[in-house]
């Protein structure tokens, strides 16, 4: 039998006929339509004070800085946890550390005190097998009924097993480093290769300047996905220190000459001192050169995140893309968290309140700011309203969607938030917050004191007893919730 060969004009009126249905269709259904795409940018441990959209005179970040211009910036937005780990699984999860367990560090101490592990030491330390419990749902699993294609390309920091790499949560493709930190040029972790490719790893590119390897894999992806509705994360490694068991490169943060002269001031003054590391004398950088460093790696971050921002407008998609940056917890280190009191690690404002920016054209204003209480956990209810994609049914959010805030200034539905790590505690109600830590335990009233100069709990008995029941009551449904590996016992 012969079969019928459809003309070429043929197969042309009826891919014609196919578009204009696919057409008619998408304007009468507008769930048919393409969904925003999403970027979402995430810097290490950067200080609340270290843009120049947030009050900096130093750090130069004009892209970061015309990214508030054409979207809303976020003043009183705050993390998971005043660390790396559980602050990441917090907002990709949106749900509590202590709900998806993730509620401390999966990393090794020994390098604390200058320990090199030999290769089968590490591969039974717990930095090694440690990770996200596998029965957790996160962001790029939830996009996929959508359609979407999501790539992850910098920080992950969940586990390093294969069972626990991004590609099996999710992510489509991955390339960056499994673990909390890295030397910016060797990519190891205190001597151990930390690079992966998807599910290998890999040392192809030692020596190169890992800002610049996130860059030019965010473009390679977008390059093959823009057409399509996308999901691309960014968690830069910039501005944490140098992951390096060196006295001297592990003093801070790493940027390129290019960058640093940049910063003539500070280069003036850089140099060495005597200092200690690991409980012994050692040769360290001095304040300047600390300084210098993370100013030039925070702004070859800014020129990158520059660069992937034009691939959008090149590619014609920039208008469909939601825009999300923040830091991952407060800044440490050479870090400027003013006027915030403390650093990374604690419970002050200084540990747990980041800069934010969220833009989203045609959506959500340009050049305004929210002052009102929301967190990164928060994030993920957003883009699921944003997106159009319903949660999985099993999932139980401790986000709340943000959108009709953002888009109206309308008032925040977060009302609460409460953190622990180990024996430090904190809790925020309206904007009273209470600090309970091993010999220190503080009542703030945020409304007019950010800084957290003003202890009130001798003054406000009766309000630090309300707070510290609330978190008394946090606590206990955080130990009734189902539990989750790694940490707890069960």
């Amino acid at each position: 039998m012969r079969y019928y060969q459809p003309t070429r004009w043929f197969r042309f009126l009826s891919a014609f006929a196919m578009l204009a249905c696919w057409q008619t269709l998408a304007i009468a259904n507008p769930d048919a339509e393409k969904p925003p795409n999403i970027l979402l940018i995430v810097s290490d441990d950067q200080g609340y004070n270290d843009l120049g959209c947030f009050g900096s005179e130093e750090i130069i970040t004009p892209n970061l800085d015309r990214l508030a211009q054409e979207g809303v910036k976020l003043t009183n937005f705050y993390v998971a946890w005043p660390a790396c780990t559980p602050s990441r699984a917090g907002f990709l999860t949106g749900r509590f550390p202590q709900r998806n367990g993730i509620y401390d560090m999966i990393r090794n101490e020994a390098p604390d005190y200058g320990k090199k592990y030999t290769p089968a030491e590490y591969e039974v330390s717990f930095e090694r097998i440690g990770g996200m419990d596998t029965r957790e749902i996160i962001l790029p699993a939830m996009l996929a009924a959508r359609g979407y294609r999501s790539g992850i390309f910098g920080k992950w920091d969940l586990g390093t097993l294969h069972r626990f790499l991004p590609l099996q949560k999710g992510f489509d493709r991955f390339y960056g480093f499994v673990n909390t930190g890295i030397d910016y040029f060797t990519h190891e972790r205190y001597g151990v290769p930390s690079m992966y490719r998807d599910n290998s790893p890999t040392e192809a590119d030692k020596g190169t300047y890992c800002t610049d390897l996130f860059r030019r894999e965010a473009e390679a992806f977008l390059a093959d996905v823009h057409d399509q509705p996308f999901f691309l994360y960014l968690p830069f490694n910039a501005p944490h220190g140098a992951s390096n068991l060196d006295s001297i490169i592990r003093s801070a943060a790493q940027g390129t000459e290019e960058y640093k002269k940049l910063y003539p001031e500070l280069a003036s003054k850089a140099g060495k001192q005597q200092g200690q590391r690991y409980g012994k004398p050692a040769t360290v950088l001095n304040k300047a050169s600390r300084r210098l460093e993370f100013a030039a790696s925070v702004t070859q971050m800014d020129a990158a995140i520059g660069g992937i921002l034009k691939k959008l407008e090149d590619y014609g998609v920039a208008d469909n893309t939601i825009v999300i940056f923040f830091s991952d917890n407060g800044g440490g280190g050479a870090a400027n968290n003013s006027p915030l009191r403390g650093k990374k690690g604690q419970m002050f404002e200084g540990g747990i309140r980041v800069p934010a920016i969220i833009k989203y054209p045609n959506v959500l204003p340009a050049g305004e700011t929210r002052q009102q209480f929301c967190t990164a956990l928060d994030i993920l209810p957003s883009l699921l309203t944003w997106t159009g994609v319903e949660k999985p049914k099993e999932v139980h959010l401790d986000g709340f969607d943000l959108s009709p805030m953002l888009q109206e200034n309308i008032a925040s539905p977060r009302k609460s938030m409460f953190w622990q790590r180990k024996d430090m505690l904190a809790a925020r109600i309206h904007n009273w917050k209470c600090i309970q830590t091993p010999g220190h335990t503080g009542l703030y009233d945020l409304s007019n004191d950010i800084g957290e100069s003003k202890d009130l709990s001798d003054s406000r008995p009766e309000k630090l007893l309300e707070l510290k029941t609330a978190f008394q009551r946090w606590r206990r449904e955080m130990d009734e919730c189902e539990p989750r590996r790694p940490f707890r016992n069960f």
